[in-house]
């Protein structure tokens, strides 16, 4: 037996009130009632587990249904209580504040008892479809996580632990300098892998909780050098020159004028270049450029790596989305596209991607032109 749903009902009229209560009761539901809104908030507070839907009446004293929904919709743990107004007819304005509000549905007085169980079970069922499509997603989240965390930061945390205890405890057999150098780079590589996963999963979690609207709004301004853009994004992806990727750069002359964040546009490009590089053959060419699209700037990285299906060419900007991660264990935390689409979204703009599988891959980050002002 499932467990029994819980309803608030909160309604002035006594008669009303219990008439409800019964109707409910009977068919199965728990029910608790209040005679007003202040009362219906008491009893809120006093409930360790928040009902299931609450049913009000919109004309009451003391608080009345509209002022209740307000403080109901206040509280995080109420927010997402399915709210269903009694109404009269005469009150069809306090119906439409009260969808402005957030309420869900209404029921018009003098209420025919089917409709309002039919409204509170179609609630009840909403609410448990977007539960269980929560857990499914949270569920799926947290298992994405905790695989790439279990690669990602064990690998790099295994080479600095392994290379410290090397130079800590280095047996019967002396240290050399050359091998003490190959141990502090082999560390040096480690943290700094480490360094970029947090201060990416840090960013991922701005760009997808909104924080980072209030730092692009105030560091953004007219972008001046694409080139710097390029050549700072090139220092930050070491594995260009690791790899001996051949690199080059087309700038198209007389670029419309665009506004954004320089950092930002840094991250992106390198993300790129770090995809390009990841998935591209040793010494293989990497081209990267900025061209115009009618009233767009469109940045770009192509490489001549594995390309990717169609099918996959959506799904790649998903936060921590891989591709057959079995298959490729080379492919990273799965942030980078994602972090890329945020700042593409900060500036207004857009992510596309051109890709054949055996042919390589075109990444764009396009921005909207705007015009100068003097």
């Amino acid at each position: 037996m499932g467990d029994v749903k819980k309803v608030l009902v909160v309604e002035d009229d006594i008669h009303l009130l219990e008439g409800i209560r019964d109707i409910l009761e009977l068919d199965g539901f728990s029910v608790l009632t209040a005679e007003n809104g202040s009362q219906g908030i008491e009893v809120l507070q006093n409930q360790s587990v928040p009902p299931d839907v609450i049913v009000s009446d919109i004309m009451m004293p003391k608080m009345d249904g509209i002022q209740f929904l307000k403080e109901v919709r206040k509280e995080t743990r109420w927010f997402g209580i399915p709210f269903i107004f009694l109404t009269a007819k005469g009150e069809r304005a306090d119906v439409h504040r009260g969808m402005r509000l957030g309420v869900d549905d209404y029921v018009i007085k003098p209420y025919d008892p089917n409709d309002l169980l039919v409204k509170i079970k179609s609630r009840m069922d909403r609410m448990d479809g977007l539960k269980d499509k929560y857990t499914e997603m949270l569920t799926n989240l947290k298992r994405s996580v905790l695989t790439m965390i279990n690669h990602e930061f064990r690998t790099p945390l295994t080479f600095v632990v392994a290379y410290a205890d090397m130079l800590d405890n280095p047996g019967a057999q002396p240290v050399t300098e050359s091998e003490a150098r190959n141990y502090i780079k082999g560390i040096s590589a480690g943290a700094e892998r480490l360094r970029n996963l947090i201060e990416n999963f840090i960013l991922l979690v701005e760009l997808e909780t909104g924080s980072a609207k209030a730092t692009f709004d105030w560091r953004k301004g007219p972008i001046s050098s694409i080139e710097s853009i390029f050549s700072d994004a090139q220092e930050r992806v070491k594995s260009l020159k690791e790899r001996r990727h051949v690199l080059s750069v087309e700038i198209e002359p007389n670029l419309p004028f665009f506004v954004g964040d320089m950092e930002y546009l840094v991250v992106a490009t390198a993300q790129f270049l770090n995809n390009a590089a990841k998935f591209s053959d040793e010494e293989s060419a990497i081209s990267m450029g900025a061209s115009s699209n009618g009233n767009e700037v469109v940045l770009w990285v192509k490489d001549n790596g594995r390309g990717i299906p169609v099918i996959e060419h959506e799904n790649i900007w998903q936060s921590f989305y891989q591709i057959d991660r079995a298959v490729n264990e080379d492919q990273g935390a799965g942030a980078g596209l994602a972090i890329v689409r945020g700042i593409a979204q900060l500036h207004g703009g857009r992510t596309a991607l051109e890709s054949e599988v055996g042919k390589g891959s075109t990444f764009k980050l396009i921005l909207p032109a705007v015009e100068p002002t003097n």
